[in-house]
């Protein structure tokens, strides 16, 4: 019998045998797993160290966007090495087309000798523009309304007020105008905008004023929406995208869907394939461009992938090392969007079934080949389930875009005003920003100026999206 003086316990013989067996016997198990723990643990450090030694991502060879890739410092001679800019060539800047004013400065008489000069021996020597911004006031209209008692009946009157000038929010439509331009095209935050209008303007205008006068416009915009979803769903062809956004500090995907003619920007919680669904209805259109993000695919009866984004998997994979197969599908790429440039030529759209067999029997002899790394594995994968739609582009004679740059450029602003404002704070905030984006980009199509696309939408004329 042993006795533990600490905690007066009793052990017999048998007890102290029994935790013997109980421990070699839990030593003999930890033998037994080392090799498999360390073979564990091995594969992690290669695991680790292949990811350590790949290359870095970055906005040439992968999704990243441009403003996080690394910038190295400039050399001490770079300024002096740097290209010599062109200017505006020997004549200066363009003149105004439409000048205010002109002053044309003849000699009368001959600074020399003094001596008479004829109109006839007049010649324009040099003409350039001289610049300058007026001050600006705002236009203040009074309305009086009077009301009398008729001495015949008693009745009390109140006189009409004149059409536009309805009582209600002193603020007409070009003070809108002015805010929804600021706002939303030069991202100016509220306590801005009401700074700016006092500063430039003199006039006061609160936050609360500001929130009330983009609520009342909205309803022009959501109009101007509806006529530019009516033509998405009558579109052949349709790009579509989407990014991220923050709606009342939570995270929400905005949707472009666009064309040569239209552009249509909604922002809804989801990213999955129901905000398809949902915007496109009952229509299916002939081509869908996008990426390869699994919620836009399989919505129109032939689909082209960017190939935008296929060059920069390729690059990632060239700097990884894999140089044969990576390297010639990027070249492959590189010809496709190539003669899609060109496609406007007789000899490629007289030719374009001969040049669509011709990618796709490259393609087919490239994939015979198996690449030496993970990411050109992957990119084998990839093509030889979805190498049908790289070339689709090919198929029609009209321009089905190779790339989805479009919708890129599209929702580019919108990516700028969420790092710049952090989001929105309200449903309608969301609402009126998708809308803006949409009329000013559909604007643009219509080689309209952002400006003008509101004033259009906030004035009388009619509906621009339909010429």
């Amino acid at each position: 019998m042993k006795t533990n003086r600490n905690t007066d316990l009793i052990f017999s013989q048998k007890d102290v045998d029994r935790l013997i067996v109980g421990f070699e016997a839990r030593i003999r198990a930890l033998e037994e797993q080392k090799d498999a723990y360390i073979a564990v643990l091995e594969a992690r450090i290669t695991e680790l160290e292949k990811a350590l030694n790949a290359p870095l991502k970055t906005s040439k060879n992968s999704s990243t966007r441009p403003s996080s890739d690394y910038k190295p410092n400039k050399s001490e001679g770079h300024d002096n090495q740097k290209k010599k800019r062109t200017g505006h060539g020997k004549g200066g800047r363009n003149l105004h087309e439409t000048p205010n004013q002109t002053f044309e400065m003849k000699l009368t008489n001959c600074p020399d000798c003094g001596g008479s000069l004829d109109e006839e021996d007049q010649r324009l020597h040099t003409a350039y523009d001289k610049v300058d911004l007026p001050e600006v006031h705002p236009i203040i209209t009074r309305v009086q309304l009077y009301k009398c008692r008729c001495r015949k009946c008693g009745f009390v009157g109140i006189a009409p007020a004149p059409v536009g000038y309805e009582p209600g929010s002193p603020f007409m439509s070009s003070v809108a105008q002015e805010l929804i331009d600021l706002k939303y095209n030069h991202f100016m935050s509220y306590k801005r905008l009401s700074s700016y209008m006092r500063d430039r303007f003199q006039i006061c205008v609160s936050q609360g004023a500001i929130a009330s006068i983009f609520k009342r416009h909205k309803g022009r915009f959501d109009a101007r929406v509806t006529e530019i979803l009516e033509r998405i769903r009558r579109s052949r062809l349709i790009c579509s995208d989407e990014t991220s956004a923050r709606v009342k500090g939570k995270n929400e995907w905005e949707w472009v869907f666009q064309n040569e003619e239209v552009a249509l920007h909604v922002i809804r919680p989801s990213r999955g394939a129901v905000v398809v669904e949902e915007i496109m209805g009952d229509h299916r259109p002939q081509f869908w461009v996008s990426d390869l993000y699994s919620a836009q695919q399989g919505h129109g009866e032939q689909w082209q992938v960017c190939l935008a984004h296929q060059l920069r998997d390729c690059e990632y994979s060239i700097q990884e090392g894999d140089i044969y197969f990576s390297w010639r599908l990027k070249k492959l790429f590189l010809k496709a969007i190539t003669l899609h440039k060109r496609r406007h030529r007789s000899f490629v759209l007289s030719n374009l079934p001969k040049w669509h067999r011709r990618l796709e029997d490259e393609l087919t002899q490239i994939l015979e080949f198996e690449p030496g790394t993970p990411s050109g594995k992957r990119l084998k994968k990839r093509y030889l389930k979805h190498g049908d739609s790289l070339f689709t582009f090919l198929k029609d004679p009209q321009a089905i875009p190779a790339t989805n740059n479009g919708s890129e450029r599209a929702i580019r602003l919108s990516t700028i005003y969420r790092r710049v404002t952090g989001g929105f704070r309200s449903d309608w905030g969301k609402h009126l920003f998708a809308s803006v984006r949409s009329v000013v980009n559909t604007g643009q199509r219509q080689k309209l100026t952002p400006r003008q696309s509101i004033q259009r939408t906030l004035g009388t004329q009619p509906s621009f999206f339909l010429t």
